[in-house]
Parts: C-alpha cells; sequence; structure tokens
C-alpha cells in the first residue's frame, strides 16, 4: 500500500540527513590523515567509475563496429 505522508516524511528526513553532512564538524578543521584518507577514497572512487566508463564506452565502440561489420557482409551477400 502506498502511503504518500510516510514517503514525504522519509524523504524530508534524508534531505535533513543531507545537509547536515555538508556542515562542518566544531571549528571546521580536519586533521592531515583524515584528509588524506577523505582523498584517497574519492580517488578510488572516481577510478572505479572511470573504469566503468570506459568499459561502457568499449562495449559502444564494438556494437557499433559489429552493426558495421554485418551491414558489408550483408551488401556483398546481396
Amino acid at each position: 500500500m502506498f502511503y504518500p505522508l510516510a514517503m514525504a516524511g522519509r524523504l524530508e528526513h534524508a534531505v535533513e540527513r543531507f545537509r547536515r553532512r555538508g556542515e562542518p564538524v566544531g571549528d571546521g578543521r580536519v586533521s592531515a590523515a583524515a584528509f588524506r584518507a577523505a582523498v584517497q577514497e574519492r580517488l578510488r572512487h572516481l577510478e572505479r567509475e572511470l573504469a566503468e566508463l570506459k568499459s561502457r564506452i568499449n562495449g559502444l565502440i564494438f556494437l557499433v563496429a559489429g552493426t558495421a561489420l554485418t551491414q558489408v557482409i550483408m551488401k556483398l551477400m546481396q
């Protein structure tokens, strides 16, 4: 069953959590080790995203090349 009020409350709660996450804690200073760890985690995430993007682009290239090759073979068969 669909409960729009409950969903709206959960959405508001999620938005509030998102807003609080962006606020600095304390005076806003972070230790060098924590900063380095955060940067490394972001780089790992970026590397995973880039690898996924590369694989999707490679898949598209092979799809287009396969389609073109199929069209050439079909023309030669006629």
